[in-house]
């Protein structure tokens, strides 16, 4: 009976969906987190009697057919791109992107990363840094005898040296764009890879046209919605459930067939 392998594509569907749902629901408090959202496609179809062929030899031609379909599949998990809420730390290297845009983080490998965890701190060159210690880029040092560091919206880091009235500007903070932000690879430690998927990346200065502003002492919260994560797991745990009665049934109909006598 195809049921019972139709019925296990749904399972084993639902079980992903029910994956996807946990890992939202457990980066929740993850700074700048984007929920995942999970898409199915249905599988192939049998044709039984193909719609469209002709039923006679004066040209009738079938109007439905009979097609049975064979399943469901997950075909992508999609990042929900949308804007976090801003919470307040008052930290000086805190910073969110406000609109579009990621920093660019420098790996050890040479390799570029993106990111809207805007988590950063100093190290002992005066580099700003994640707190994994890879470089903000492009490389700002922030020199040994500032007293305070202020970063407006167009990413400018001026520091108040100590002695001095004016502002010295140390550097921009530069962010990136992407034509297709989903197509970025996660790779953990809130960072993403650049891909074929996503396109190149377009870098240019904070509050600039297609690139969001920068505030200093925020850090944007995950998009996660506990209500409505909390709604597709019921969803998913019932879809999971009448799976499983749809291969109980089979099951059932199947011992009755060799019951016969």
């Amino acid at each position: 009976m195809r049921s019972l392998d139709i019925a296990a594509t749904g399972m084993l569907a639902q079980q992903r969906n029910v994956e996807v749902v946990s890992n939202n629901l457990a980066n929740m408090n993850t700074t700048a987190y984007m929920r995942r959202r999970s898409e199915f496609h249905d599988l192939l179809y049998q044709n039984l009697r193909r719609v469209g062929s002709t039923s006679s030899d004066t040209g009738t031609v079938v109007p439905s057919g009979v097609q049975l379909g064979l399943g469901v599949k997950l075909a992508a998990v999609y990042r929900i791109h949308e804007q976090g809420n801003l919470a307040a730390t008052d930290n000086t290297f805190d910073l969110a992107i406000q609109g579009q845009g990621f920093f660019q983080i420098a790996l050890p490998n040479g390799d570029t990363a993106y990111t809207r965890d805007g988590t950063f701190q100093l190290n002992a060159q005066g580099l700003i840094v994640t707190h994994d210690g890879f470089t903000l880029q492009p490389g700002l040092t922030i020199p040994n005898n500032a007293v305070d560091v202020t970063v407006n919206g167009s990413g400018e880091v001026l520091a108040r040296i100590e002695g001095q009235v004016a502002l010295t500007n140390v550097g921009q903070i530069q962010t990136a764009v992407f034509p297709n932000a989903s197509g970025l690879e996660a790779r953990g430690d809130n960072l993403l890879l650049e891909t074929p998927a996503s396109g190149a990346a377009t870098t240019g200065n904070p509050s600039a046209v297609g690139f969001g502003s920068i505030l200093q002492g925020f850090l944007e919260t995950s998009n996660v919605n506990a209500v409505e994560e909390i709604s597709n797991l019921i969803s998913a745990q019932r879809a999971y459930e009448m799976n499983s009665k749809v291969i109980q049934t089979s099951d059932e109909m199947m011992g009755t067939l060799t019951a016969l006598r």
